[in-house]
C-alpha cells in the first residue's frame, strides 16, 4: 500500500502535480517503521531512499545537539535520491516513527514520466543549499571577528 495522496498533496516539493500524477507517485511508496532511538540514516552510509514522515519525530545530527528536528510531513533523503551518493547526515528516530519511502529507481522512473516534478525538487534543494551556505558564512564571520579582536587585545 502506498502513501496517502493527501500527504503528498501537502508537500511543497510536489505542489505542481495533478491528482492523477500524485496517485501514480503515491503507489510507488512503501511504509517503513522505526522505534524510538533507532538510526534511520547514518552519515556516510549508502542509501538512495526518500522518506516522508507520517507519524513521529526525528533528529538530524547528534541526538544530544541536533542540527534540526523533523516532524510529521517533513521529508529527507532527497539528495541521495538524486545522486545515489552517501548520506549527508545522521537521522535518528526520536519517537516511534512511521515513514513512507521511495527508492531512487522508483522515483527516477516517475520523474522521467512526469518531468514537471523536477523543478520543485530543484527549488527545495537550492533553498537548502543557500541556507547551508548562509549558516557557514555566518560562522566564518564570527570566527573572523573573534580573531581580529584577539589580535587587537
Amino acid at each position: 500500500m502506498g502513501v496517502p495522496v493527501e500527504l503528498l498533496r501537502r508537500m511543497p516539493l510536489l505542489s505542481g502535480l495533478a491528482d492523477d500524477e500524485l496517485a501514480a507517485l503515491a503507489a510507488r511508496f512503501r511504509e517503513r517503521d522505526y522505534d524510538a532511538g533507532a538510526p534511520v540514516t547514518s552519515r556516510g552510509s549508502s542509501g538512495a531512499g526518500f522518506f516522508i514522515i507520517a507519524e513521529g519525530e526525528a533528529v538530524v545530527g547528534a541526538t544530544d545537539r541536533p542540527a534540526a528536528r523533523l516532524r510529521r510531513h517533513d521529508f529527507f533523503g532527497e539528495v541521495s535520491l538524486i545522486d545515489g551518493g552517501r548520506r549527508s547526515a545522521d537521522i535518528t528516530a526520536e519517537t516511534n516513527m512511521r515513514c513512507w519511502g521511495i527508492s531512487q529507481r522508483e522515483f527516477r522512473a516517475f520523474v522521467k514520466a512526469h518531468p514537471e516534478v523536477a523543478w520543485p525538487l530543484l527549488e527545495v534543494l537550492v533553498a537548502r543549499l543557500r541556507a547551508a551556505e548562509a549558516a557557514a558564512a555566518g560562522r566564518g564571520r564570527k570566527g573572523a571577528q573573534r580573531r581580529r579582536w584577539r589580535r587587537r587585545g
